[in-house]
């Protein structure tokens, strides 16, 4: 492409040279000359080929190949397992499961033979349980176990290198996938996918997008008023944030992550606990600026997923056409019965006044939370009530510790779900969320389950745990093999 545009650069003035008349004046000359060379320059930015959204392959140093889309190479065996495929209540027979690449080729419960060669590798399972990679759908991988005070005043650099550290700690819990809902995670994706840094598989939304006052308006006093045009604040320079007020706005800001990689899109639609400016029962948003981002979203394939806890700031954001309700937990019943009715995902967290409440210093935020904490044991009952479509997440802020404990607030949710829904609904349930990208999924494929044809993020168990759910909470000791895309990241195996 580099050599195309050079030679582009180099006929162009003289291709317009050939077809002027010897009557055409300097001035004309002068003017054509122009247009070639901005057609040129163009061409040598990449304005006239595909966006960098969603691959950045213009930006790599002439002479390299590009990456490839998958870092796994052989043929990996698993013999002998029991399968928990993401959507059963039950173990399959003793099985064997062959990995081709990234993919699952064949799952047979006769044994597979294959050619033994030094891309062969057989992993003896002995009756251990084989299951899909875990997916937390509402992660902050710049923020999980950052303190807060240092996400707002360090160096981006530094807060990137803190992030990668948590990364392949995220997998290293067995989380082979989580959906970003908010930070600048584009450049951590890219180096994860590329294998220069160790972590999970990335669905980013980019800044979450709020308005002025919002659950995401983390400016510093001095940064107001905003002014139309004005420079960027802070948290929006750094990628966390984007404000907008009004549908215009909105639409803009919306196309800013899009067009930076975003899978889908966050909107603050209501209060929020952190957040110190704004009442917990606020609605945010109108329906137009909340549609303004949908359609913007629904044109890029993709759709927009909001913070809102109440019924009020829910019902608006299903009518303006979300996709997806984060939180929830102050829903009432006629609400939870219209997301069950409008097939509207709902991503829900186990909040609660125990051991994993986050640590928030600020008064007001404390007592907000205590509200939301109240409510968290209701939602689930409404959410299993109507059978609304249940998403898990951790939304883990600011707390290396609780970071830490992903696995075992998982293990939570069996105070409302079997172990098997439990497990199901973070690996096959979590796994349709993630489809909802569309064409722009990052990953395409099918993920969250164990079956032929689907992407292979495997976890070795050392145990049942749909028997125990507790084996989860000690992935160091009870994961024995983690697999991503492939690629084996741990073997703790007897040799």
């Amino acid at each position: 492409m580099i050599e195309q545009q050079r030679q582009a650069i180099r006929l162009m003035p003289a291709a317009h040279s050939r077809n002027m008349s010897v009557s055409v004046g300097p001035v004309r000359r002068l003017t054509l000359l122009l247009h070639a060379l901005l057609l040129s320059a163009a061409l040598l930015v990449g304005l006239c080929q595909p966006g960098l959204a969603q691959g950045d392959q213009d930006l790599e140093a002439p002479g390299l190949e590009g990456f490839p889309t998958t870092l796994a190479t052989g043929v990996t065996l698993f013999q002998d397992v029991r399968i928990f495929d993401g959507k059963s209540a039950a173990l399959s027979a003793p099985s064997n499961v062959l990995v081709r690449g990234d993919i699952i080729e064949r799952i047979s419960t006769s044994p597979i033979a294959l050619e033994a060669n030094a891309n062969t590798r057989i992993i003896a399972g002995n009756g251990r349980v084989l299951m899909p990679g875990l997916i937390d759908a509402h992660w902050h991988a710049i923020m999980a176990a950052t303190p807060q005070l240092v996400v707002t005043m360090a160096d981006p650099g530094y807060l990137l290198l803190l992030a990668a550290k948590q990364a392949e700690a995220t997998l290293m819990r067995g989380f082979t996938t989580v959906r970003d809902m908010g930070g600048p995670t584009f450049g951590l994706k890219r180096a994860i996918d590329e294998g220069v840094m160790v972590g999970p598989r990335i669905y980013p939304s980019g800044a979450f997008i709020s308005q002025t006052s919002g659950h995401g308006d983390f400016r510093f006093g001095f940064e107001l008023p905003r002014t139309l045009g004005g420079p960027l604040s802070h948290s929006e320079v750094e990628g966390i944030a984007a404000i907008a007020d009004s549908p215009d706005e909105v639409r803009l800001r919306t196309r800013e992550q899009l067009r930076q990689g975003a899978s889908q899109i966050k909107l603050m639609a209501g209060g929020g606990v952190a957040s110190p400016y704004n009442p917990i029962e606020s609605t945010q948003y109108t329906e137009p600026e909340i549609r303004a981002a949908v359609e913007a979203a629904e044109n890029w394939g993709t759709y927009v997923t909001v913070h809102a806890y109440t019924p009020r700031a829910i019902r608006q954001a299903v009518d303006a056409g979300v996709k997806c309700i984060e939180h929830g937990q102050l829903i009432d019943d006629a609400t939870a019965k219209l997301l069950a009715d409008k097939g509207i995902w709902w991503s829900l967290q186990p909040l609660l006044d125990d051991e994993d409440a986050p640590p928030l210093v600020n008064p007001v935020s404390q007592k907000k939370a205590l509200v939301v904490f109240a409510g968290t044991d209701n939602a689930y009952k409404l959410a299993k009530k109507y059978k609304v479509k249940t998403a898990f997440g951790t939304d883990i802020l600011f707390d290396a510790r609780l970071a830490s404990r992903q696995g075992a607030i998982l293990a939570k949710l069996v105070r409302w779900y079997t172990p098997a829904e439990t497990l199901k609904m973070a690996t096959g349930d979590n796994g349709e969320l993630l489809a909802l990208s569309g064409f722009i999924n990052p990953y395409p494929g099918k993920l969250g389950v164990v079956e032929e044809g689907a992407l292979a993020d495997l976890l070795l168990v050392d145990g049942d745990p749909l028997q125990n759910i507790k084996l989860i909470a000690d992935p160091d000791k009870n994961f024995l093999v983690i697999m991503k895309d492939g690629v084996i990241y741990k073997n703790t195996l007897p040799r």
